[in-house]
């Protein structure tokens, strides 16, 4: 902790000083209309070259401004004030974003290999800062997936803002909405600062990839259909590279209807992700996972309406110095605390099975939680999940599956879709997720293939009787319990 307490003072300091008045150049200066009809892209990449010779602000007044690919340059601040809303353009005969740069997608998705077909990008820059109290608006432009096959349109684009090997970021106050694959794609980005930041999307918000003495702080993250600020190390870079001296805190993560939570409504008639769960939302580790993550701290966050804690390894990294603490938890649909170690290797010849080691959970208080996948940690069979600590955790589950749900494995969730997909163990080769194993034979905790796992203070209740016991464990050593207690009540 007091590692991450210096990161945090240093960093900052570092991050003001260089945050100090600069000269401003006006977009409208360049030629940008803000009407909201107008293409003014052209216009603010003139003021961004022109603020790069001389480290100046460039400035988004009050308007609607309309536009393609941004291109920022080190030293630049781009700053969107109180009423600006950068909008992304739809995609036209002759107009469009910059091509997907060339970049292997072998051991990642499209969406985590390329940054040039963004509403805003960079590459190999330092010093640079987004900020101000304005919105960045991808609704119906901003692509939640991959391109069709055989297109031969004008390129468009599949996220918000992509940065590639950047140092000393900084994005601060900026809201996002409806923003594609993620509201941010930060890879290899290291010295970076968030806070202040509010993300309403309809897939990832904050993806840090590969990135090294991070700070998210006092962020809300709304992502109903993936999750809400994930950290990875995958191979994008062509290299491994870690995500590590991570601090995350003062974040509220949720799966609410998406737009509700910018627009205050909060609704939650959407309950079910893509992927046939309910809604997604959530703060994890993974899934891509090359290069290992290392010193990583959340603290002081909460989750409401969405899926539960998920720290995984799958694709040959090491998880190691995982500390989570002071996290409160509402209406969860599924585990609220997901430690997966799997086999999927997802990577280059010559890695080695992913490993997890010295996790630290403490003071976590869970209301409303599905019960079907119980707490689940799982390594697999000569690679267990190790040291994991877990102490004054207190969970409410919602109960009332029996012991036909778990023999049976049939698609029922009465908690949130009746029809959700059908919840059978997939493997561990396949994509982590609770469901992936599914319904558990324990209502509290389910524990398999791990050693030396601490437990104390727990206390696991449920709402209504649920036949199965609290505890399940398989091919597991050295399980210790202090002070657990379980209620369960009796029809």
């Amino acid at each position: 902790m007091k590692r991450n307490l210096l990161l945090a003072l240093s960093f900052t300091i570092c991050l003001l000083s260089f945050s100090l008045a600069r000269a401003q150049q006006n977009v409208r200066d360049f030629g940008a209309v803000g009407d909201g009809r107008h293409i003014d892209s052209p216009a603010i990449n003139a003021a961004i070259q022109k603020a790069a010779s001389n480290g100046d602000t460039v400035v988004l007044p009050k308007g609607i401004w309309l536009c393609y690919s941004l291109h920022l340059e080190s030293g630049v601040t781009l700053r969107l004030e109180n009423g600006a809303v950068l909008k992304a353009a739809p995609v036209t005969d002759t107009e469009g974003y910059d091509e997907a740069e060339h970049n292997s997608s072998s051991y990642q998705d499209f969406g985590h290999s390329h940054w040039h077909n963004s509403l805003i990008w960079g590459e190999n820059l330092h010093d640079v800062t987004l900020d101000g109290e304005g919105l960045i608006d991808g609704t119906g432009v901003l692509s939640r997936g991959e391109p069709r096959r055989n297109y031969t349109g004008k390129p468009w684009a599949n996220k918000a803002l992509a940065l590639r090997d950047c140092q000393r970021v900084t994005i601060r106050g900026v809201s996002f909405l409806n923003c594609g694959h993620f509201a941010m794609l930060l890879t290899g980005v290291d010295d970076l600062l968030i806070e202040n930041v509010k993300a309403d999307s309809n897939r990832d918000g904050f993806d840090i990839d590969c990135c090294e003495r991070v700070i998210i702080r006092n962020c809300h993250v709304n992502t109903l259909n993936d999750d809400a600020i994930v950290l990875k190390c995958s191979y994008a870079l062509g290299r491994p590279k870690p995500t590590e001296h991570v601090l995350i805190e003062n974040c509220h993560v949720s799966g609410y209807d998406i737009g509700t939570y910018l627009d205050g409504t909060k609704t939650t008639n959407m309950l079910k992700a893509p992927d046939g769960d309910g809604p997604t939302g959530r703060i994890k580790l993974g899934t891509e996972s090359n290069g290992g993550f290392r010193h990583i701290t959340i603290r002081n966050c909460t989750f409401t309406h969405c899926r539960g804690l998920a720290l995984e390894t799958v694709d040959g990294a090491a998880m190691e110095d995982i500390n989570v603490s002071d996290i409160t938890m509402t209406d969860i649909c599924n585990s609220p605390i997901y430690i997966r170690l799997g086999d999927r290797m997802r990577a280059p010849e010559g890695f080695h099975s992913s490993t997890v080691d010295h996790i630290s959970i403490r003071n976590i208080r869970v209301a409303d939680a599905d019960s079907r996948y119980a707490c689940l940690i799982a390594g697999v069979r000569n690679h267990p999940v190790r040291n994991v600590r877990i102490e004054n955790l207190n969970v409410q589950f919602r109960g009332g599956l029996t012991l036909d749900d778990v023999r049976e494995q049939r698609g029922r969730n009465p908690f949130f879709i009746p029809e959700a997909r059908k919840a059978t163990e997939r493997g561990e080769a396949n994509y982590p997720e609770p469901s992936a194993h599914g319904i558990q034979p324990a209502w509290g905790f389910s524990i398999s293939h791990a050693e030396n796992i601490y437990l104390k203070n727990i206390h696991l209740e449920t709402i209504h009787q649920d036949e199965r016991p609290a505890f399940f464990m398989k091919e597991t050593k050295n399980i210790r319990r202090k002070k657990v207690s379980t209620l369960n009540p009796i029809k």
